[in-house]
């Protein structure tokens, strides 16, 4: 019985290692993770699903990764690197409905904020930042960045599953 279960164990830790890459492997591990996963859940909702929203006045599906990825340039910035020259509408999140589009700002926010991180120093990250009239450090800017980007994952799996959608990892 123990070397059954011994089996059995390792198959099921072997399968879920792919979906838990990065874990426990510091922010860049994790941001690689948060990243892989928003990315293929964007890609596993169907196109006509973008527009859909749980209730009038919440954002729809496209808003939300939109909203990940504007935020991810926003709080980027406060740290240092400048937003993007093409976002110029604050209607963005609005604005920019199709799969590929969004798909595209989401991928460009992840690999900035990736790779302002894989270059930021020690004594980077304890320089100290203004965000919205309050103190921080870098540091903190780059974990608001990573708890941000988790907890819409959370709405998004919510929203995927609502429409029948199981998340590729699941």
């Amino acid at each position: 019985m123990k070397t059954l279960l011994t089996v059995v164990f390792g198959a099921l830790t072997l399968h879920a290692q792919d979906s838990l890459e990065g874990l426990w492997q510091g922010y860049d591990g994790e941001w690689g993770h948060v990243s892989r996963q928003l990315i293929a859940l964007a890609e596993a909702i169907p196109a006509e699903k973008f527009a859909w929203r749980p209730a009038p006045g919440v954002r729809s599906t496209s808003e939300v990764f939109m909203h990940v990825a504007l935020a991810n340039f926003f709080l980027l910035s406060v740290t240092g690197p400048k937003m993007p020259s093409d976002m110029v509408s604050p209607d963005l999140e609005k604005a920019v409905t199709a799969k590929a589009e969004v798909i595209r700002w989401l991928t460009r926010s992840l690999d900035a904020v990736k790779t302002a991180h894989a270059g930021a120093t020690a004594a980077d990250l304890r320089r100290k930042v203004k965000v919205n009239g309050r103190d921080a450090d870098v540091d903190g800017m780059y974990l608001r960045i990573i708890v941000h980007a988790n907890e819409h994952m959370g709405q998004l799996i919510a929203y995927a599953r609502m429409n029948g959608i199981a998340p590729p990892w699941s």
